[in-house]
């Protein structure tokens, strides 16, 4: 079981972002905090049955947002049910994770910390209306490293309006210049109730580019396992990611978090203030096995996780010998892989359409 938990407080708005977040209700946050440790009690009650949370990821939003202090009780209560050694990730802006906020989570027993660095282009990051600057990126990076992170992430996003390879080629040496061993690099997404909703001229869609900063990644020694994830070994990799790819049981805690558990998604509440009024008010869907296996194949082929042969009907394997024969996908131990995540979709439309 893996458990996701959703802080939705940020310092500014990103023009890209579509996840549920919000700038002006800093007032709630101590109410808020003490709804998702009664909706995380419910839920552990409840849905965790006789298993133990591998992965704890909290998101946002911005983590870092909030005091570290206000995280105590939260794990004060999933200590019980933790299992040895497992990979505690938080989200941090560059601006907010501060040397003592860093210091104070990795004391709650935080292992791996995810700053959403994006780019380290001031000019770029300014665009973007993020609210830290190339220099707070490298000092928050710097400090996590002195306070013993040893598993450290940087987000970076591309396919900007002026990006190019050469500017890109940049802020991954600054990365691969601290030592860090994880990149996420995500492609510009313009979502739907976002500022740069409806706005083309921002997002370059470039295949060429994306091929180039992807082998360019595997030159410094980055290796991709899925199509946005980098790391430099196996152990750096995100235990959490492969735990949604791998498609395991999930807790959603928190307002505008996902949980999955067997065949039904839950949905708490995405309004701030009806779920503070009422953590345990979810909307549930139940899927359909059409749905779960088509979302298997998909999260199966843009990683490194694989699909087992074994969900495939007759023609859909006979669809699959084909693309084997032409060297699209290759076959180990029963699981059929993709060579190039960035035909995942395609592949995947073709053999179950």
């Amino acid at each position: 079981m893996l458990l996701y938990i959703h802080i939705p407080f940020c310092d500014s708005k990103c023009f890209y972002c579509a996840f549920n977040s919000y700038v002006d209700r800093f007032h709630l946050k101590q109410t808020y905090m003490r709804a998702i440790e009664k909706q995380l009690t419910h839920d552990l009650e409840h849905y965790l049955n006789d298993e133990k949370i591998e992965t704890v990821f909290i998101g946002g939003g911005t983590p870092s947002c909030v005091e570290h202090t206000e995280y105590k009780e939260i794990f004060k209560i999933i200590s019980p049910y933790l299992i040895d050694n497992c990979e505690i990730t938080t989200e941090a802006n560059p601006n907010s994770a501060t040397k003592q906020w860093l210091t104070g989570m990795k004391e709650l027993g935080v292992n791996r910390v995810s700053f959403g660095v994006q780019s380290f282009n001031d000019k770029k990051l300014k665009y973007l209306n993020r609210a830290h600057n190339s220099n707070s990126a490298i000092t928050a990076i710097q400090n996590a490293k002195c306070i013993g992170f040893n598993s450290i992430n940087c987000d970076i996003i591309y396919g900007v309006q002026g990006d190019s390879f050469e500017k890109l080629k940049y802020d991954f040496d600054k990365i691969n210049e601290q030592n860090i061993d994880h990149i996420s690099a995500y492609s510009l997404t313009l979502e739907e109730g976002t500022k740069f909703y409806n706005k083309s001229h921002v997002k370059i869609d470039d295949e060429e580019l994306s091929y180039e900063l992807f082998n360019y990644l595997k030159n410094l020694g980055y290796e991709q396992y899925e199509i946005s994830n980098f790391s430099k070994s196996k152990t750096t990799q995100s235990n959490h990611n492969f735990g949604y790819w791998e498609y395991k049981n999930y807790l959603g805690i928190g307002t505008g978090a996902v949980g999955f558990i067997d065949n039904f998604r839950y949905y708490p509440n995405k309004n701030i203030e009806e779920y503070i009024s009422d953590p345990l008010n979810y909307e549930k869907e139940y899927m359909e096995e059409v749905d779960i296996k088509t979302e298997k194949v998909l999260l199966g082929l843009r990683s490194s996780v694989g699909v087992s042969l074994e969900i495939f009907n007759k023609n859909e394997l006979n669809k699959i010998e084909l693309l084997l024969t032409e060297k699209k996908i290759y076959q180990k131990d029963k699981k059929i892989y993709n060579f190039n995540f960035l035909l995942a979709d395609e592949i995947s439309l073709f053999i179950l359409d």
